[in-house]
């Protein structure tokens, strides 16, 4: 679901201090009943495991393939246009605390670099010719006392190209691949056990 920008900006996440010259784009919530405070390191396995691109739906599969083929032919995703060649990767700007969080080449089947993983947020990035961008995950209390799933995507455009680029691949982003990326986050959660081969709520 959709969530205003201030559920993302007014919180206490450490990418704040590591981004003033990103803007956040879209923020986004995800249920995940029956979760914990201490749940966020499972969820981000079992979507390790369940969430890659290639277990969406169709008509998502079809507008990354699509993309990807765009992208080919009109040399977007070179590597000379990606993070540590067009852009400095948001790694480079961490301290010593951050930079030891992650493995850098564990993609997890995703073609976004992982940069920070904390116990209540993780973030990773992408970038192109179009923009960079930033996948800020963020684990938060919700009313009834559980807690839910929050992303935000921050985003620097490469100039007015990139502002273009951004401006018409919004209507694909809310109506089809916002909503896809729901239904498949919020079934690896509900299928945790079964895709991490343990029981997440063992029984006294």
């Amino acid at each position: 679901m959709k969530i205003p920008l201030t559920e993302h900006t007014d919180r206490p996440w450490r990418i704040h201090e590591l981004t003033p010259d990103f803007t956040v784009q879209d923020v986004w919530s995800f249920r995940t009943p029956g979760a914990g405070p201490d749940d966020f390191p499972v969820l981000l396995a079992a979507l390790r495991a369940g969430g890659s691109l290639a277990k969406q739906p169709p008509a998502a599969r079809f507008l990354f393939a699509v993309r990807w083929k765009l992208g080919a032919l009109l040399g977007w995703d070179t590597a000379s246009t990606g993070v540590g060649a067009r852009v400095e990767s948001l790694y480079d700007r961490l301290p010593p605390d951050l930079q030891a969080t992650v493995n850098r080449s564990d993609r997890g089947g995703s073609p976004l670099t992982p940069v920070y993983e904390l116990s209540n947020e993780a973030v990773k990035e992408l970038a192109n010719k179009t923009v960079h961008t930033l996948m800020h995950l963020g684990w938060h209390p919700t009313a009834d006392g559980g807690y839910e799933l929050r992303m935000a995507v921050l985003v620097k455009p490469n100039g007015r190209y990139g502002r273009i680029y951004m401006a018409l691949i919004a209507p694909f982003r809310y109506l089809v691949v916002y909503p896809a990326l729901t239904r498949q986050w919020e079934r690896a959660w509900r299928d945790r056990a079964l895709l991490l081969g343990e029981d997440t709520n063992p029984q006294p």
